[in-house]
């Protein structure tokens, strides 16, 4: 069993920056590939981002990409999503989620077997 715990999400101006942490614990850490999945009111859960077991290997969505970051310390079990240049389109509930695999997969949340309780991102105009 794993448990994700995300925090970091909170209120920002557009144009802020927040950074969402989570941590992980139940198995190795380090074998598992990590992913940040978003939900707006009334919409689907989307991808945001992925990072391999090492680190080495990282995809975004095009939304987001040039501004947000995903990275991950595995000696303290944690990832991290950095994001800047935030818009209010970026408003939604925040997961991480993890799979049984190293490799990224192609983001799809159904590849992904333990999620987090996610945090609230608001971004205001």
């Amino acid at each position: 069993q794993v448990q994700l715990v995300e925090s970091g999400g909170g209120l920002v101006q557009a144009g802020g920056s927040l950074r969402l942490s989570c941590a992980a614990s139940g198995r190795t850490f380090s074998s598992n590939a990590m992913a940040w999945f978003r939900q707006a009111p009334g919409k689907e859960r989307e991808f945001v981002a992925a990072i391999s077991g090492s680190g080495g290997s990282k995809i975004y969505a095009d939304s987001v990409k040039g501004r947000f970051t995903f990275s991950r310390d595995n000696a303290k079990n944690t990832v991290y999503l950095q994001m800047n240049s935030l818009k209010p389109e970026d408003t939604a509930v925040y997961y991480c989620a993890t799979r049984s695999s190293s490799w990224i997969g192609s983001g799809s949340p159904t590849e992904y077997i333990y999620w987090g309780q996610g945090t609230q991102v608001t971004v205001s105009s």
